[in-house]
């Protein structure tokens, strides 16, 4: 499908085909949820579930083009699991005994006559292979060959306002090669993260995009300048928003200035699409302005493919991506960790374009040339909207990057619990993934000294203030941003949340179930982060500017340079830290967050004004009141939650990697 940021200032359409009657197949198609004919091996999760026979529209003509990628499942796959939970279990021997790149191709990558049985298939279905690598090859080819190959017919499907091709059943593949292929993508046309397209050499990246500015007035920290002259709220009248935190507050809020970590020696990867043609000048100004450690020689060093596809906006190229929208992504994440972290190197990583094919490609490049100890990733999509058939292969990838010493981190989403967005309560994904740490959202207060004051699970509602300025209307308001998290409905709970996630939440579908986040940092767009970056103005200038920001986005790079911080501590990678973070629930090694921590009925707001146009008072201006601490029906409260997951790193936090671990297990602590 197609990605989106999930940064907040306040995606690929496939083509519908025509159904037409298909050649017969050499074997016969599997039914979805039908056991695999004789002789052949199902791969699981390779039909989607909106593939339903009421959606149905009939078989996908014969002859209509089909490009997929069979993903290659390396050797061992099942002792790759094995040793990934070892060397991330803090009460495992094997804990923290990593492999190096070179180690993980020879135990565990795929192997030449892997790949060449793989070929042989393709080719003997019809198919032509096309390209290859150690991790898949692409293969071309028409719909009957497709069939042919992977035992399954290919209908269209409705599915909201337009039709897509998919897998009528699990696609199974010659019994023989069960151990070979991991996942089949390209299938399914439906907007998921990817659908394999033609590459567009001749793809330039556009310039800087639209500017956006914030309009005074601020606040110096929370609840300095009061909005005189608004109405009350909840009995009084509340505070403007601060400007933005800069680095010097985030680290004094999360602990890291008393500790004197900077993260020297730690390399923090940053995977968005594409790259910000100002990027370089942008976060070098930021870091002057606001006194932070100037970058060192290549201590930020980016990574992009050779080419650039999908760059155009939806409105221009239904397949856009919008690549100038990523900009503000990527400037964002470096010059958080750098805040944050200011002597860890940054490796920047850049996709071809905003789907699941080419962001893979962008972290498989992580993971082959460890680019990165700690991989921030500010994207996602709701999880019913992801393609399942991409879940072996992250999941697959994640573990790689395990056992090399490597840990993803994923924001958790800016929709709550997407019921709003979607229609549906669900998580977001790869957030949801039990092989990466999903990174939840909060609020956050500092007082007049930068010290930490409070913070809330970051959820906001918005009264507008009306038009004769006496009232807010329908305060508190509507929803109109919050941490994502939940329950999910694809995977099961993982070992290292047992004991922890209160049952009402793992049981929120039945059974026990992966819950998100893991941990959280300040995501809150009125208490975020200010960012430096070159924008276009509506007088057609491009100039440099600064504004407030915040999302996951903001909260995700934040815990990965906080996990740089502890890096250093630590002396020696951590690798996937999930069995690590839940180890020190409980303890204080994190503020415990919670919606109301003054008390059940003590409601928190801010007053914001924004310009009307986004840039200056030329046309206006807006006032609304933002209230703290609802986000949908996800609650922040005492102990785990599904908007903070354990809380929010304390200075005890990044002290405590420096100490051996005790042993005990998560499921031995009592869950909150």
């Amino acid at each position: 499908m197609r990605i989106t940021s999930s940064r907040s200032r306040a995606g690929l359409a496939a083509t519908a085909v025509l159904p037409l009657v298909a050649a017969a197949l050499a074997a016969a198609p599997a039914a979805a949820d039908a056991p695999a004919p004789q002789g052949r091996a199902v791969v699981p999760d390779t039909a989607p579930d909106w593939a339903r026979s009421t959606a149905d529209r009939g078989r996908e003509r014969a002859d209509a083009p089909v490009t997929v990628r069979v993903h290659l499942a390396g050797r061992d796959h099942h002792g790759l699991d094995d040793l990934a939970r070892q060397v991330s279990d803090p009460a495992s021997e094997q804990y923290g005994h990593f492999l190096s790149p070179e180690q993980l191709a020879e135990r565990f990558g795929s192997s030449e006559e892997q790949s060449a049985r793989v070929r042989g298939w393709l080719d003997s279905s019809g198919l032509r292979v096309t390209a290859s690598n150690g991790h898949y090859l692409t293969a071309d080819g028409a719909v009957a060959d497709a069939e042919r190959a992977f035992g399954t017919e290919l209908h269209t499907y409705r599915k909201g306002e337009r039709t897509y091709r998919a897998p009528a059943g699990d696609v199974t593949v010659p019994a023989h090669l069960a151990d070979d292929v991991l996942s089949v993508t390209g299938l399914n046309t439906a907007p998921s993260r990817v659908r394999p397209g033609r590459p567009t050499p001749r793809d330039i990246l556009p310039g800087p995009g639209n500017a956006f500015v914030n309009s005074p007035p601020f606040s110096d920290h929370f609840g300095s300048t009061q909005a005189t002259g608004t109405p009350p709220a909840y009995g009084s009248v509340r505070p403007y928003v601060i400007q933005g935190f800069n680095g010097t507050q985030l680290r004094s809020a999360y602990g890291a200035a008393s500790t004197g970590l900077t993260g020297r020696g730690v390399t923090v990867a940053v995977v968005d699409a594409y790259d910000s043609p100002t990027i370089g000048d942008d976060t070098a100004r930021y870091a002057a302005e606001h006194g932070d450690a100037p970058y060192g020689k290549n201590q930020l060093l980016r990574y992009d493919p050779a080419v650039w596809t999908h760059t155009a906006p939806p409105d221009v190229d239904p397949d856009g991506c919008d690549a100038s929208g990523w900009y503000g992504e990527q400037t964002l994440d470096i010059e958080a960790v750098h805040s944050v972290a200011p002597d860890a190197d940054i490796s920047y990583v850049g996709a071809a374009s905003c789907y699941d094919q080419d962001l893979v490609d962008a972290l498989d490049r992580v993971v082959d040339q460890h680019l990165g100890d700690i991989v921030s990733n500010s994207w996602g999509e709701p999880e019913n909207a992801s393609d399942p058939a991409f879940d072996r292969v992250y999941q697959h990838l994640f573990k790689r990057g395990a056992v090399t010493g490597i840990g993803f981190y994923f924001s958790s989403g800016d929709d709550g619990d997407q019921l709003e967005n979607t229609g549906t309560k669900q998580t977001d994904m790869p957030a949801s993934l039990p092989w990466v740490t999903a990174v939840g959202g909060t609020s956050l207060a500092l007082d007049a000294s930068n010290g930490y004051r409070f913070e809330t699970g970051w959820g906001t509602v918005k009264s507008v203030l009306s038009a004769d300025g006496t009232s807010w209307t329908d305060l508190p308001g509507g929803f109109s941003g919050g941490a994502g998290g939940g329950t999910s409905a694809r995977f099961p709970q993982p070992h290292y949340q047992r004991g922890v996630v209160p049952p009402a939440l793992s049981g929120a579908n039945g059974g026990r179930h992966r819950v998100v986040p893991d941990i959280a940092a300040v995501a809150d767009s009125n208490t975020g982060f200010l960012v430096g970056q070159t924008q276009t103005f509506p007088d057609g200038t491009v100039r440099y500017g600064e504004y407030r920001i915040g999302g996951t986005s903001l909260a995700c790079p934040v815990i990965a340079a906080l996990q740089a911080l502890a890096q250093q501590a630590k002396g020696s990678p951590i690798g996937f830290a999930n069995p690590a973070i839940y180890h020190r629930y409980g303890t204080g090694a994190y503020h415990d967050v919670t919606d109301h921590p003054f008390g059940p009925g003590t409601e928190l707001a801010q007053v914001r004004v924004d310009y009307t146009n986004g840039v200056n008072a030329d046309e206006g201006t807006t006032t609304s009141l933002r209230t703290m601490g609802h986000d949908t029906s996800l609650v922040a409260d005492r102990g785990y939650d599904n908007v903070t997951g354990v809380g929010t790193p304390t200075a005890e936090y990044l002290t405590s990697w420096d100490c051996p671990p005790d042993g005990q297990s998560p499921e031995h602590r009592t869950a909150g």
